[in-house]
């Protein structure tokens, strides 16, 4: 597939918010999956202050210890903090030149081999809903080009669960915006199980366990759940039962 093919079907999955099951886990995890792999960078991380004040992290794509003890500091300092805060981008350049405000974060970013990181803000007009980080570990920067694409993707992202939320019961989607983070834990260990299990990559098993979930229409954290409580897929929701009249009764 074209890298032209990947960003259309990607604006594609973030305007698919309209649907009975939409899975907001589901949404913010393949937010980052193409992120990652449409701009080649190392890792990708969505933080989110909605529904509070804060900002979270719900969705990494990688659940390495590094990588969390990034986004732990990513979520008081840095790029993706900034970007929120002023509902812009932020490209700083090289950490190694990094404003000083940013000092504990750029520290552990440099610590964890990662040389640039951007922010772009997850906004709608005057609402500003949280950032995605693009941590890169090379030579160069995001190019301004990705980074304006990767802006866009950041505002479909933000129109689909502001839509989400206003379409569907607003009670639902902040549940499970608010359960998020436990949720990708255990997205995270399902993976690992899976890539282990049949010795294929990360990405390729959570592309198995979201076509399972989409295909039976099931929650990918329950998915998940159930491959971490019983190492297997769940099996699909039993169809309903009819019931038929007893021969010879009468029909209504």
């Amino acid at each position: 597939m074209s890298r032209e093919q990947k960003i259309a079907e990607t604006f594609v999955e973030l305007a698919d918010t309209l649907v009975a099951d939409f899975d907001v886990i589901d949404f913010l995890q393949q937010l980052t999956v193409r992120c990652r792999d449409i701009f080649a960078v190392t890792d990708v991380a969505v933080l989110l202050a909605y529904p509070g004040p804060q900002l979270y992290s719900p969705a990494p794509c990688d659940p390495s210890p590094t990588l969390a003890a990034v986004l732990d500091l990513a979520l008081g300092e840095g790029p993706a903090l900034d970007a929120y805060r002023t509902a812009r981008i932020v490209s700083p350049g090289n950490l190694s030149t990094a404003p000083a405000m940013w000092c504990d974060f750029t520290a552990r970013a440099r610590e964890a081999g990662y040389t640039y990181a951007s922010a772009v803000p997850l906004r709608l007009r005057q609402e500003t809903i949280g950032s995605l980080l693009l941590l890169r570990a090379t030579d160069s920067p995001l190019p301004a080009d990705d980074l304006t694409m990767a802006q866009a993707f950041a505002d479909a992202a933000t129109i689909g669960l502001l839509h989400a939320r206003t379409l569907k019961a607003a009670d639902t989607v902040n549940e499970q915006l608010h359960t998020a983070l436990h949720s990708r834990i255990a997205i995270e260990q399902a993976k690992g199980f899976l890539a282990a299990q049949h010795n294929t990559s990360l990405d390729d098993a959570f592309a198995a366990m979201r076509r399972h979930a989409r295909h039976h229409r099931l929650l990918l954290t329950d998915v998940a759940r159930h491959i971490v409580d019983t190492g297997g897929l769940p099996l699909p929701p039993a169809a309903p039962m009819r019931h038929y009249p007893a021969d010879g009764a009468a029909n209504d």
